[in-house]
């Protein structure tokens, strides 16, 4: 396939690599100039002007927004003009599944489809295979199916319902995330005040060999452990939230349905800000371990 590609953060960047790896041709664009010359230097097509990366694409087009949710509504703005009936826009950020829902009818509006697909996996995964879950029309996610199993591992892909839906499922991915996360990092904490000495990135690893626990995330634990050292002194005890832990609790408020686990991992990122700790380190380097989010020294 032959798309237009917005956006060449760290997930944008490397998801427009392994489409090119994958035969898809790529024109891409975004306001970083540095960007665009590395995804030239990777094989890409690049416009300087949305209106000029539109008008090389084939009709009808496919354009792929990769932008941060709150940019998405000025990337439409601009772009939506320049487009025309039967051409295509994938949402594929973190944006709140409700205003995909509106973007996708204004969209239907003007007789252009949308998709929203919600991203699992960090820059890691952009690039060596994500976790990609769809929402829209579906003979549009057919359509489209191949461009998914590229972006995708193996079996990493799947049509979630309709608009909204992709990044519904995302957020509750990001929720869940945010539970599992805390469990672990108080576990942890209470693992290094115990009176046994332990080296924790031996518990780790020890945890990620066929533990009921095993997972990606105790494995990106002892990977920080190895790289930052036990005491973690060069992480943060104040940790970020980027905004779906909340978007979670919000929905299970607005569906009657208690999320007290997700709610209080919430809480513990917020007060965080006051009272930074040894778990708030843990979770911090977690989030930097698969999401590349930047870390401050304490």
């Amino acid at each position: 396939m032959k798309l237009g590609y917005i956006g060449l953060g760290k997930m944008g960047l490397n998801m427009v690599e392994r489409l090119l790896e994958r035969g898809h041709q790529v024109v891409a664009f975004d306001r970083n100039s540095a960007a665009v010359a590395q995804a030239r230097e990777k094989g890409a097509q690049a416009g300087d002007t949305l209106t000029a990366v539109v008008g090389v694409l084939p009709v009808p087009r496919l354009i792929w927004v990769m932008v941060p949710h709150q940019a998405v509504d000025a990337v439409l703005e601009e772009l939506i003009p320049l487009l025309a009936t039967g051409d295509t826009v994938i949402d594929g950020g973190n944006s709140p599944y409700k205003e995909s829902v509106r973007r996708a009818a204004a969209l239907e509006a003007k007789s252009i489809d949308f998709l929203d697909a919600g991203v699992s996996g960090g820059p890691s995964g952009a690039r060596n295979g994500a976790c990609v879950m769809v929402g829209g029309r579906h003979e549009v996610f057919l359509r489209f199916e191949r461009l998914f199993a590229d972006l995708s591992v193996e079996n990493g892909y799947d049509y979630m319902g309709r608009a909204g839906a992709g990044h519904f499922v995302k957020m509750v991915h990001n929720g869940i995330e945010y539970g599992m996360m805390q469990a672990l990092a108080e576990g942890f904490a209470v693992l290094k005040a115990a009176p046994f000495g332990l080296d924790l990135r031996k518990v780790a690893d020890l945890y990620d060999h066929a533990s009921v626990i095993e997972s990606r995330l105790v494995g990106w634990l002892k990977a920080a452990y190895e790289q930052h050292g036990e005491e973690l002194r060069d992480i943060s005890g104040t940790v970020e939230q980027s905004g779906e832990g909340a978007w979670t609790v919000e929905a299970g408020k607005d569906l009657g349905v208690p999320t007290p686990v997700i709610e209080d991992a919430l809480r513990f990122r917020l007060r965080s800000r006051e009272a930074p700790s040894y778990a708030g380190q843990v979770l911090s380097a977690l989030r930097n371990q698969f999401g590349g989010h930047e870390v401050r020294g304490k």
